[in-house]
């Protein structure tokens, strides 16, 4: 089956379960009821990519194309879009946003950081010829997006704009600069002033990883799955052996902890 025939199929199935005598659940979902599962279907499909397994993957990238079109149906109903319409105005943006492919092939994309540029450029050009509305180089990043993704996105933008560290060195010695702020902080006991110096300090730290070309979301969750595999091991082999956690001395805590890094290694 072609990808047309096959996105054609889900359209039509969508549209039947939505129909007067289709599913009671799918006919009850509203643009408010779906907001969560786009978000849980967007982490699984994190997942999926981060495990390596491609079925999984394939399935759950289904799941968040059926958000897709099905919060597209919800709009068609009320007359304001369609499915097609979402398709063709993503296809436009990718067209306009890539005439180094689609359009004036005198346009400069030797390698990624120009398109990156050129796209922003481009962009910037289209919110001018929008009309009156805010006009930042930070527009577009959603308020509800995980804080340290947000914070991503916000250092990526301010650089296209022009505002950023010039060499990792830079960010690295900003690093320190925080860090001794915290400790000032934590040393003066004001709550207020360490919440701020934290703050600072993890936004330093994503900056970093974004010099690095690290995603700092994936980043943070490879560790802490390493460390959930290392614990539920440690915390296997403590209650087996009939004893408490807590009760266990720092050096004893240690020594199995070491253990369990060694027997995971490579995980």
């Amino acid at each position: 089956m072609s990808a047309g025939a096959a996105f054609d199929r889900l359209v039509t199935i969508m549209a039947r379960l939505r129909a007067p005598d289709g599913c009671p659940w799918d006919r009850e979902q509203t643009l408010e009821t779906l907001r969560k599962y786009v978000v849980e279907e967007t982490y699984e499909v994190l997942e999926a990519i981060e495990q390596g397994d491609p079925k999984a993957h394939c399935e759950e990238l289904g799941d968040l194309l059926l958000q897709v079109v099905f919060q597209a149906r919800i709009r068609e109903e009320e007359g304001a879009f369609a499915v097609a319409d979402v398709a063709d105005a993503i296809s436009d943006k990718l067209e306009r946003r890539h005439p180094h492919v689609f359009g004036d092939r005198s346009v400069i994309a030797e390698d990624a950081a120009t398109v990156v540029q050129n796209w922003a450029a481009i962009k910037a050009q289209e919110k001018a010829a929008a009309g009156p509305g805010p006009k930042s180089a930070l527009d577009g990043v959603p308020q509800a997006m995980p804080a340290l993704q947000r914070a991503m996105r916000i250092g990526e933008k301010a650089a296209v704009a022009g505002f950023d560290w010039r060499a990792i060195g830079s960010v690295l010695d900003k690093l320190d600069e925080e860090a001794a702020e915290l400790r000032a902080a934590l040393e003066s006991g004001d709550t207020a002033a360490i919440e701020g110096e934290l703050g600072d300090y993890l936004y330093t730290i994503v900056n970093v990883c974004r010099h690095l070309n690290v995603d700092a979301e994936a980043a943070l969750r490879q560790t802490t799955r390493r460390f959930e595999q290392r614990f539920r091991r440690l915390e296997a082999e403590v209650v087996a052996e009939g004893h408490v956690i807590r009760d266990l001395p720092d050096d004893e805590l240690e020594r199995r902890w070491q253990a369990a890094k060694r027997a995971l290694a490579g995980l």
